[in-house]
């Protein structure tokens, strides 16, 4: 008896793509099944309950106040509309529903000048925050990941000179 070794080949390969087809739709589907970061922060009303505490400090944090430009932007801006965006910003990048609508981060940011140790003073508050409401190390992680990226348009370089 002789083996036709192309159909065995064929025959090999379609059982090794099931195979590995059933494994990436297993592995999707566990995937798809683990809750969002949004999910796991409780949704909207947990996150605005973070976000307005977190405001709250920042708005008396002394190494903010010293900043003129931000003293100004908040005289501007409402401190509910601020926590708003904030929380629909917190929402949509942790895979909720929520749609950000405000302005880039470097635009809104750029005439503040912020400097590293604002942007320091800023962290230690958010992690405080995060403390204060039990948020689990691991969503404080991806939370503080999620911020960091937004340092670069955020902090003023340090080719910057001044304060306007």
């Amino acid at each position: 008896m002789r083996i036709d070794l192309s159909r065995v080949s064929t025959a090999v390969l379609a059982t090794v793509m099931v195979v590995m087809a059933g494994t990436a739709t297993h592995t999707a589907r566990a995937q798809a099944t683990q809750p969002s970061l949004y999910e796991r922060l409780g949704g909207a009303y947990s996150i605005a309950t973070v976000v307005d505490d977190f405001i709250e400090r920042l708005s008396v944090n002394a190494t903010l106040n010293a900043n003129p430009a931000i003293n100004e932007a908040r005289k501007r801006v409402p401190k509910a509309g601020l926590k708003f965006h904030v929380t629909a910003m917190v929402c949509e990048v942790s895979g909720g529903p929520c749609k950000y609508t405000g302005r880039a981060m470097k635009e809104s940011h750029q005439h503040l000048n912020i400097t590293q140790a604002e942007w320091d003073a800023m962290v230690v508050d958010f992690k405080a925050t995060l403390n204060k409401f039990k948020v689990p190390q691991r969503e404080q992680q991806e939370l503080i990941t999620i911020v960091g990226s937004t340092r670069n348009d955020i902090v003023r370089s340090s080719s910057s000179v001044g304060r306007q």
